[in-house]
Order: C-alpha cells, then sequence, then structure tokens
C-alpha cells in the first residue's frame, strides 16, 4: 500500500491537479474543466478533490458556528471518537494485518471463505485475469445491492444455518444469488454477470433470493432491482468498455489492457482512475434526477436535467452554503455507493497482480454507521434534538451537511487513529482506518445506543443509504 500523494485544485476550477493541498488524486492527471458547461461541471463534479473542498468548507463554516443544523464538539470529542475506533480495531484485528474495508469482508461472514468456494466453482484451469473478471462482476453487482437493508431483514444461508442480517446479510445473499446464475443469462456459465441478464432481472426473482416475504420485508428492494436493470442498460450500450456481452468484467480490461502486453504482475493503476471509470461510464444508472441543467450557465439555478446521460451526477446534492465555479455551484458531491465500489474492487485488481497506488484519494464514505459514529460520539452535534426524531430525505440540507461533514472529520480522526495505534499513514490508509475502525465503531455505539438503529431516520429507496 502506497502513500498518497495530495493534490489541490484552483479554486476557480481551472489549471491542473498539482500536489498540495487536501485529498489525494494521481498527481499526473491534467485537470482543466470548463465548469461553464455541464461536461466540465460534471468532470468537477466527479472528483474526491471537489467533495473534500467543499466538505471542508462546511465544516469550516460549522466551526464558526454559522450552521443552522449542527455544530462541532470540542477537539477532545474528536480525541475520544478516535480512541474509540483504535479500541474498537485492536479488537477485530488483534493481529498486524487490517485489510481494506470492502464488500470482501461481507463475504467472509461468520468465518467462512466464501472467495475459496468461489474460486473452487471456477475451477483449475482459469488464470488470474478470468478469475478477476468473475471477482469484479459478484463484486460491483453486489455493491449495487448494498445500501440499508432495514432493521427486521435477515438472510439464511442454506449450506451452513448461519443467519445474517444488515449488510453481511445483503452480502452473503448476493455472494449465493451470484453462484446459482441469477445475474448471468447463458445457464452454461452461471458464474458471471451480464448486460442481457441484468436487463432481464425481475424483481420477484431478486426478492426470492434474498428471502423477502411479508414477515421477512427488505427495504428498498424495487429500487435495487431497477438499479441493477439499468447497470445492464448502460453496460449494453458501451461495448467499448463492457464488451460484446455487457460484463462489469470491462472495467478490468478498460483499465489493465492499454497498459500493453507487460499488464500483471506490474501493472499500475490508481484508486481514483478506477473511481473516475465508474462515475463516467455508471452516472446514468442511479434513479436520483440530480444532473446538470444545460440551460443554467449562469449558475443561478442549476437544479434539473440537461436529459444527457453524461451530465448525470448521482450521489450529489444541493446545498445554499456551497460555493464552486460555474455550473458546480451549490452542489455537494459524495458518490458514496461509487467510491465503496472502489474499495471494494481493490483486491480484485491486486489478486490479479495489479498494484493499485494513491489509495487516500478516496474519501470516507458517508452513510449511516460512519456518520452514526460521529453524532453518538458528540463530534456532529444537531442543533435542535428533535432532528434526530425527524424523518428526513437524501436530499435534505440537513442530511446534505450531515454526510460532508461525516467525510471531513474522518480525514482528521484517521491520522489520531493512526497515532493511538501506532501505525504510519502507509501502514494504515483510510481504506484500512474505515474498516478497522470507524464503520465498525459506528455499528458499536448504535448497538450499545439503539440497539443497533441509527441516529438519524432517512427515507431510503435502496439506492443511496
Amino acid at each position: 500500500m502506497s502513500r498518497s500523494t495530495d493534490i489541490d485544485l484552483p479554486a476557480d476550477g481551472s489549471g491542473s491537479l498539482r500536489p498540495g493541498g487536501a485529498g489525494a488524486v494521481d498527481p499526473s492527471i491534467e485537470f482543466a474543466p470548463d465548469t461553464a458547461h455541464p461536461a466540465g461541471a460534471a468532470t468537477l463534479l466527479r472528483t474526491t478533490t471537489a467533495i473534500r473542498q467543499r466538505a471542508g468548507a462546511l465544516l469550516a463554516r460549522a466551526r464558526r458556528g454559522e450552521s443552522q443544523w449542527f455544530r462541532i464538539g470540542s477537539d477532545d470529542a474528536l480525541e475520544d471518537a478516535a480512541r474509540t475506533v483504535a479500541e474498537v480495531t485492536r479488537e477485530r484485528y488483534p493481529w498486524d494485518t487490517i485489510p481494506y474495508h470492502s464488500r470482501w469482508r461481507h463475504f467472509e461472514a461468520g468465518g467462512v471463505d466464501r472467495r475459496q468456494q468461489l474460486d473452487a466453482l471456477l475451477g483449475k484451469g482459469l488464470d488470474a485475469r478470468q478469475r478477476a473478471r468473475a471477482h469484479i462482476d459478484l463484486t460491483l453487482v453486489s455493491v449495487l445491492l448494498d445500501a440499508g437493508a432495514g432493521p427486521t431483514w435477515h438472510y439464511t444461508e442454506p449450506a451452513t444455518g448461519l443467519r445474517f442480517t444488515r449488510s453481511e446479510g445483503l452480502g452473503v445473499a448476493c455472494f449465493h444469488a451470484f453462484t446459482s446464475g441469477l445475474f448471468s443469462s447463458d445457464p452454461n456459465h452461471p458464474l458471471q454477470a451480464d448486460a442481457a441478464g441484468l436487463r432481464g432481472l425481475v424483481t420477484e426473482r431478486l426478492g426470492d433470493a434474498f428471502q423477502v416475504s411479508e414477515v421477512n420485508p427488505l427495504v428498498g428492494l424495487s429500487g435495487r432491482a431497477v438499479l441493477l436493470r439499468r447497470l445492464g442498460e448502460a453496460m449494453s450500450e458501451q461495448p467499448e468498455t463492457f464488451g460484446d456481452d455487457g460484463r462489469p468484467a470491462g472495467l478490468f480490461d478498460a483499465l489493465v489492457a492499454p497498459l500493453g502486453a507487460a499488464s500483471p504482475p506490474t501493472a499500475e493503476i490508481t484508486a481514483h482512475q478506477i473511481l473516475s471509470l465508474l462515475l463516467d461510464t455508471l452516472s446514468h444508472i442511479w434513479p436520483s434526477a440530480n444532473a446538470i441543467d444545460s440551460l443554467a450557465a449562469d449558475g443561478s439555478d442549476n437544479v434539473g436535467g440537461s436529459g444527457d446521460p453524461a451530465f448525470a451526477l448521482g450521489d450529489c446534492w444541493r446545498h445554499s452554503a456551497v460555493a464552486g465555479p460555474g455550473l458546480t455551484n451549490g452542489w455537494m458531491p459524495f458518490h458514496k455507493l461509487s467510491q465503496w465500489l472502489t474499495y471494494s474492487l481493490l483486491e480484485p485488481f491486486e489478486w490479479a497482480g495489479v498494484k493499485v497506488r494513491h489509495l487516500d484519494a478516496l474519501t470516507a464514505l458517508p452513510e449511516y454507521r460512519n456518520g452514526g459514529l460521529l453524532i453518538d460520539s458528540g463530534v456532529i452535534v444537531p442543533r435542535e434534538p428533535a432532528f434526530l426524531t425527524r424523518r428526513w430525505k437524501a436530499g435534505d440540507e440537513f442530511i446534505v451537511e450531515w454526510r460532508a461533514l461525516t467525510v471531513a472529520l474522518l480525514d482528521e480522526i484517521a491520522p489520531r487513529v493512526r497515532k493511538v495505534l501506532d501505525r504510519t499513514e502507509e501502514e494504515l490508509p483510510l481504506a484500512c482506518v474505515l474498516e478497522g475502525g470507524t464503520w465498525a465503531a459506528g455499528r458499536v455505539l448504535a448497538q450499545r445506543l439503539r440497539n443497533g438503529a441509527p441516529p438519524l431516520q432517512i427515507e431510503s429507496d435502496g439506492t443511496v443509504f
């Protein structure tokens, strides 16, 4: 794991990415988007630099007492949160190696090595690249199905009898749906996901695979099925990336093949290259209507949609206090599921011999557990107690700001956790701090305080949270 290189984006959105600021992206990437036009604005809003800078500005504003929604706790609260994360990390990983925060941790639920099970099903005749293709198909489909499951849903694994809930349950259920061929259109090749199989996915069949019933409801089931059907459509429309059969595995070839015949085991890519490819190719699968409006070139009201999928923003929301150049003004990007997918793809690429660098280009994931940790530990304090009992939507400014504060504050917590654990940034990148870590600590506090329920109530369609 490589120590990341920091970059800074010029305030006016012009020029190129260069070393020196908060965040991290491959410093070789030239960056000069014309934010007066939708394409350039969308390009800027698909960078983790934009996420970090805008989240940092909202944090600074809250610390000045200017937020109507939150105040920020003392440095002592931040230190206490870091110590809690460090303690949970020691309990979860008493040995030296802490893995990445990844969907693959959920595939290990119950102490079962399901990667080994998948490799056994794939057989012995496949090379590392062919195995990576199956791993990537499973990862992408599974992450898109990994939004909040709700408090009552569970999945019982037939082979082991183990009962799983929440993210672990979703992961294990998806693993078995994949290995049963649910996402493949070819009965002779069940261990894949392809465009035809996903476009034809029936919500009821997905529900059956996840053991959904009247007494075992899954939040946002129909939204998840729609998302997978949209994925199938998007892949079939982009054979240059996903191949003629439209497989998520095309991402591997798109990133590694240009490196030439000397690709694995000597290939190197960056984490942000994975994220950028995901955001560029899959931007219009998200049900959210968030998109750059090509008619609002003056920036006065850029809500709406241009009708061009290339300008779809997905997990990017309006906030009245967020400033930015051109059409990006007022938008706070997150791309949580796309970043969660990027984290989850690190291992499939590395197992195939590809070195992924600049991991800390990615941000913390602003969702229930990480954000809940900060509320439950008194780092983020709602200005009104009633805010904790109200039901919110993903686009409400209160939720947008909470998520932004989560991103910025976890960047501050990470070095404190490393200090307590006596680890360097190279030894413990953010991807491992999250796993150790902040996500698990958020779950521990939620269990202690509310029997596992998050501190905020948010309406979910199964695609953001």
